[in-house]
């Protein structure tokens, strides 16, 4: 995941002087689709975890629906792909996604471009893609975008600008969901935690509800001097794009009455009225900027803090990892008078490279692809033990899941196809 089990099988198995304070809302559940997420809430409040029961590994669909799915496959008339990629958004809201990250349709053929086969991957290599064509793929969700650093040309000069020609040529779109994964409430995180067993888990960070571009971000509070000049300060309030003005009634100490007017703003609006009250300090006062805060998630958000319903050794949950992630080896690090025997009760997880997310968190053990040396010696030396899998090892598995959802979003009507080519490129000697 963070900075930047072979499947078997190829088709058939489915389905933010002038002060500043924050105004945050409670923690709320998750929502199937963005627009039905709760509207912004403006009162102080305190932050309520929340937590989802897990249960353990199962089929997510019948096995004659999914004879019948892989017979419709054979003769589906496809989607267009933007319509693919609306599927895609609603499963994985690409809004979820880190700041840092390149998610979303990385390379797209001109349009109209109709997807009939839907590649998985979790890496697009060179290898990967060729069986991607030999497949006949129209569209390839690689988990790992291949574009990350921006590229400055595309020449066959190297192997990531030669997956973009090779991808355009072939009329191939290339699309990559990443952290928005991650931080999904049926993504990458929560099925590594259903390899420890039963138990509550709730983000390590969780993820804010996401907000439209041209809605409100902050919100602007201040009293007019002198009433004669409210109608100067309103005129200029309201010729602000992307700012709705409101007035209501104050009195200032000394029981006057007074008219205070309420900006909310966008982020950009933000700068505009911040110059105008710098420019026209003699016509108000008494002035603040709130930042309006969407409430946070209880499902979503980047790794997962495991608490299992019984606690076990540590052998016993190596074992189980082990065998959730199809390896038959991991690397350990014993925390500070820490045994195998040792009783393990929370786990602090993060699919991919952990470090990020899982520094500074209290568990009994730490459970990700990899960590830096000197991050996992942090640990440690705090009593916590470390399972490191190797990076993609801790994602690759989800594939077979996220196809099988897919086969829902997508009713069916686009084949869906996981790489068998695709691993992680250190192997056990």
């Amino acid at each position: 995941m963070h900075q930047n089990q072979q499947a078997a099988g190829n088709v058939h198995q489915l389905p933010p002087g002038i002060r500043q304070e924050t105004l945050c809302s409670q923690l709320l559940p998750d929502q199937k689709r963005p627009e039905l997420l709760p509207p912004l809430r403006t009162r102080r409040c305190s932050v309520v975890p929340g937590v989802c029961m897990l249960a353990s590994p199962g089929r997510l669909v019948p096995a004659a629906f999914q004879l019948a799915c892989s017979r419709a496959w054979s003769s589906s008339s496809g989607m267009d792909l933007k319509a693919v990629l609306s599927s895609l958004n609603d499963l994985a809201p690409l809004s979820f996604a880190e700041s840092w990250d390149n998610v979303g349709l990385l390379v797209e053929p001109s349009p109209p471009h109709t997807v009939h086969t839907l590649f998985l991957t979790n890496d697009l290599t060179e290898a990967v893609l060729e069986e991607a064509l030999r497949e006949k793929a129209d569209l390839v969700l690689s988990y790992h975008p291949p574009i990350f650093r921006p590229l400055t040309r595309v020449t066959w000069g190297t192997w990531k600008e030669r997956l973009v020609v090779r991808a355009l040529e072939a009329r191939v779109a290339v699309y990559s969901p990443h952290t928005a994964l991650d931080a999904a409430p049926q993504g990458v995180n929560t099925w590594l935690a259903r390899g420890l067993g039963i138990c509550t888990s709730k983000p390590i960070h969780p993820s804010r509800a996401p907000s439209h571009p041209t809605e409100g971000t902050h919100r602007v509070e201040f009293s007019v001097r002198h009433s004669q000049d409210l109608d100067t300060v309103l005129s200029a309030m309201k010729g602000i794009s992307h700012a709705s003005v409101t007035c209501f009634s104050s009195r200032t100490d000394s029981g006057e009455e007074q008219t205070r007017l309420s900006v909310t703003c966008t982020q950009e609006a933000l700068t505009r009225v911040g110059v105008w009250l710098s420019q026209n300090s003699q016509l108000h006062e008494k002035t603040e900027v709130l930042v309006l805060e969407k409430p946070l998630l209880l499902q979503t958000g980047m790794g997962r803090l495991c608490t299992l319903e019984e606690s076990v050794s540590l052998v016993t949950v190596i074992e189980r990892v082990k065998r959730h992630l199809r390896l038959s080896h991991v690397r350990l690090a014993l925390g500070a008078g820490r045994s195998l025997d040792s009783q393990v009760q929370d786990v602090a997880l993060c699919a991919g490279s952990g470090s990020s997310v899982l520094q500074g968190v209290r568990a009994d053990l730490y459970l990700t692809g990899e960590m830096s040396h000197h991050d996992v010696l942090d640990a440690t030396s705090q009593g916590i033990s470390v399972i490191l899998c190797e990076h993609s090892n801790t994602e690759r598995g989800f594939l077979s899941d996220l196809r099988d959802l897919l086969a829902m979003h997508l009713d069916s009507r686009v084949r869906l196809v996981l790489s068998e080519c695709d691993r992680d490129p250190l192997s056990m000697m």
